[in-house]
């Protein structure tokens, strides 16, 4: 647990060397892009709609492969940080022979996960890409209309690349204690007898809750702020309440890179598709029935100075 806090301490104070870098080139080109938009001029001699001004311009592919980059950063801190509690609470350490049984082990990686979690979104990489690390959060907030389709392919291999040397960086940290049972490089299989079925109607109804409490939160401006620790909330109630039964998963990243390593594919299709499933469902549900629009994709809560690329064009 000391080991997986330092960790993500020291992530999250490079994330803020890297953003602050950063920062000058972005304070110019927004600089550029409030003036263009306060000096819009008529087309064809009719004056720009209001629909018009607010309607923002496409990300720039640059934009795009920044925020995916910070994404797969974010992603391997994350599944560092969840193999690297595995290792030290379910595996063979000093942490997992002084702790009674495997419903406070869970409950104790939960806690580690969800900090873990919150953490990263709330940190400067977190900001400005958004913080999803996780493809069924990217695929829900451009169901919302608030998340360009053409960023979700990009998020999407950037968050499994994460997933791939987060856990390959614990096995390069912690030696070959990762690689054996029961860590097994920290990928779930479900409780016995259980089948891909049974796997899918657990994850997939999860999953839809989670999205739908963050998109009710994102629609109310005093409550979006509160979205990294209802997600890190969320993601460890999961954890310790589904462990001994699906691994509580609700999250392909999560589960791609522990299971590829590990050679465990028999539930993999599952756990991949079951949380997307569940994010099409929430869209679908909050479109329906919560009559306020989602603000921002950005699960930290407030929008970015980038807040233009929010909206698909």
């Amino acid at each position: 647990m000391g080991a997986s806090a330092a960790a993500a301490h020291a992530v999250l104070a490079w994330s803020h060397s890297v953003h602050t870098v950063i920062e000058g080139g972005r304070a110019a080109r927004r600089n550029m892009a409030n003036r263009t938009t306060g000096h819009r001029v008529a087309v064809r001699g009719r004056p720009a709609s209001s629909g018009d001004q607010d309607r923002a311009p496409p990300p720039s592919l640059s934009h795009q492969l920044r925020n995916s980059g910070y994404e797969a950063l974010l992603t391997t801190a994350l599944l560092f940080g969840v193999a690297t509690a595995v290792r030290w609470v379910i595996g063979a350490s000093p942490v997992s022979r002084a702790i009674p049984g495997i419903h406070i082990e869970l409950l104790l990686v939960g806690v580690v996960v969800g900090l873990l979690l919150a953490g990263l979104i709330l940190s400067p990489l977190g900001h400005a890409s958004g913080g999803h690390l996780n493809p069924a959060i990217s695929l829900a907030m451009w169901r919302l209309r608030v998340f360009p389709g053409r960023s979700v392919p990009l998020y999407w291999a950037a968050q499994l690349t994460g997933s791939l040397l987060g856990v390959l960086l614990a096995r390069a940290v912690w030696g070959p204690s990762v690689a054996k049972a029961p860590v097994s490089y920290a990928a779930l299989r479900p409780a016995p007898g259980w089948s891909n079925g049974m796997v899918f109607g657990v994850e997939g109804p999860s999953m839809a809750a989670i999205i739908v409490l963050v998109g009710i939160f994102l629609s109310v401006p005093r409550l979006a702020p509160r979205v990294p620790w209802l997600v890190g909330g969320l993601i460890g109630a999961a954890i310790a309440g589904l462990g001994t039964v699906t691994g509580g998963c609700v999250n392909p990243a999560r589960q791609f890179g522990p299971a590829v390593l590990a050679g465990q594919f028999g539930f993999l299709t599952a756990y991949l598709v079951a949380p997307l499933a569940g994010a099409v469902v929430a869209a679908w549900l909050l479109g329906r029935f919560h009559h306020r629009k989602v603000l921002t994709p950005r699960l930290c809560g407030h929008p970015s100075a980038d807040a233009a690329h929010d909206v698909p064009p």
